[in-house]
C-alpha cells in the first residue's frame, strides 16, 4: 500500500530497552491533500536505512510505501503503519532498505506502474466443486 502526502511534523527518537534488548523508534506525521486531509503518523523502527535525511523535510510531499501490522495487548488492538519506502513522487528507487515481499510485483519484468493481479494457491487435489463459502 501506498499514499503521497505532506510531511507537517518529525517527532524525535525515542529508545527504550526490551527483553530483547536496545529498540529505537522514530515517527513522522503525513498529512493528506484531500478535500477532508487526514493525518496519519508512520513509526520507523530500528536504524532502517529508507528515511533520506536530504528529502525528510518538513513541508515536503513524499510517497510513502507502507505495511500495516497489528498486535494485541492486555486485551486492546494496536495499530502500526510501517513504511519500506519513502520517496519524493516520481522519483527512481533509491537503495536500502528492500520491500516485503507482498509489497514488490513478482515479476521482474513488471513494471511499477503496471497494475499486477495478486496471486492465489490452487484449490487442494480432490477438492471437487464443494463450494463451503456462505454467500
Amino acid at each position: 500500500m501506498d499514499f503521497t502526502a505532506k510531511l507537517i511534523q518529525i517527532n524525535e527518537p525515542v529508545t527504550g530497552e526490551g527483553k530483547n534488548g536496545q529498540w529505537k523508534r522514530q515517527e513522522f506525521i503525513f498529512e493528506t491533500e484531500s478535500q477532508y486531509p487526514r493525518k496519519i503518523c508512520v513509526s520507523v523502527w530500528g536504524d532502517r536505512g529508507i528515511t533520506d535525511p536530504s528529502i525528510m523535510q518538513v513541508g515536503n510531499v513524499l510517497n510513502v510505501a507502507f505495511d500495516l501490522e497489528s498486535r494485541e495487548y492486555n486485551g486492546r488492538w494496536y495499530t502500526d503503519v510501517r513504511p519500506w519506502k519513502i520517496s519524493l513522487p516520481g522519483a527512481a528507487p533509491q537503495g536500502g532498505f528492500q520491500p516485503s515481499p507482498m509489497a514488490a510485483p513478482a515479476s521482474a519484468a513488471a513494471s511499477a506502474s503496471t497494475p499486477v493481479a495478486p496471486e492465489f494457491p490452487a484449490a487442494p487435489a480432490g477438492a471437487g466443486d464443494v463450494d463451503d463459502l456462505p454467500f
